[in-house]
C-alpha cells in the first residue's frame, strides 16, 4: 500500500475508534463502571491520574478494556497534540537562540512522531479481533513504547545545549505530562490480556 492509503486507513480507525471513546456529556457513568477504570487504573504507573483523565470516559467505556485503552490513548494523543502547539509556541518568541531554536526544532519533531506512534497504536488496537491478535497486541506494545522514547527524546535534547532555563521547564512540565499519560495507557495496553 502507499503511504497516502496507509495514513487513509490509520486516520480512519482512529477517527472510528475515538468516536467511541469520547466522554458523553448526556449518558451518566455507572458505579460499575467508574469502579471498573478506578481498578484498571491500579494497575498503572499514575493511578491518580489514571483515574482523573479516564473517568469521563466512563460511560462510553463501561466494562471494556479495549474502549478504556481506546480512551487512555485519545488522552494521551490530544495532551501529545497540546504539548507540540505549547513547544511550537515557544520557538516563536523573542530572543530564542540558535541552540534553543534547534533544540526545539527537535522536540516538535520527536513529539510529533510521538503522536504518529500512538496512532499507529490505536490502528493494530483496531485489529485485535484479527487472526493474528498476538501479533497486533505486540505492535500495540511496540508503537506505544517508542512514542514515550519519542517524548523522552524530546527533552534529552535539550541536555547540554545552552538553552534558557524557563524554557526548558517549560517543555520538562509539558512533555513530562505527556509521558505519564503514554506511560498509563502503555501499562493498560499491557494488561489487556
Amino acid at each position: 500500500m502507499d503511504f497516502p492509503t496507509i495514513h487513509f486507513i490509520t486516520t480512519l480507525t482512529f477517527l472510528i475508534l475515538i468516536s467511541h471513546a469520547h466522554p458523553t456529556a448526556c449518558a451518566t457513568p455507572s458505579k460499575t463502571s467508574t469502579n471498573f477504570i478506578k481498578k484498571s487504573c491500579n494497575t498503572t504507573t499514575y493511578p491518580s491520574l489514571c483515574v482523573k483523565t479516564l473517568t469521563p470516559y466512563a460511560a462510553s467505556v463501561g466494562t471494556n478494556p479495549l474502549k478504556l485503552c481506546t480512551a487512555a490513548l485519545a488522552a494521551a494523543i490530544q495532551a501529545t497534540n497540546n504539548c507540540t502547539t505549547t513547544v511550537s509556541k515557544l520557538a516563536n518568541q523573542k530572543g530564542i537562540t540558535r541552540p534553543e531554536a534547534r533544540a526545539i526544532k527537535d522536540c516538535i519533531g520527536d513529539m510529533k512522531d510521538a503522536v504518529y506512534e500512538l496512532k499507529q497504536t490505536l490502528a493494530a488496537m483496531g485489529h485485535l479481533g484479527d487472526a493474528d491478535r498476538e501479533l497486533q497486541w505486540a505492535n500495540a506494545k511496540t508503537y506505544a513504547s517508542a512514542a514515550i522514547t519519542d517524548a523522552e527524546t524530546c527533552v534529552d535534547g535539550f541536555l547540554g545545549r545552552k538553552v534558557n532555563p524557563t524554557v526548558k521547564k517549560k517543555i520538562r512540565d509539558c512533555v513530562s505530562g505527556v509521558e505519564k499519560l503514554m506511560s498509563n495507557a502503555l501499562s493498560l495496553i499491557n494488561h489487556l490480556y
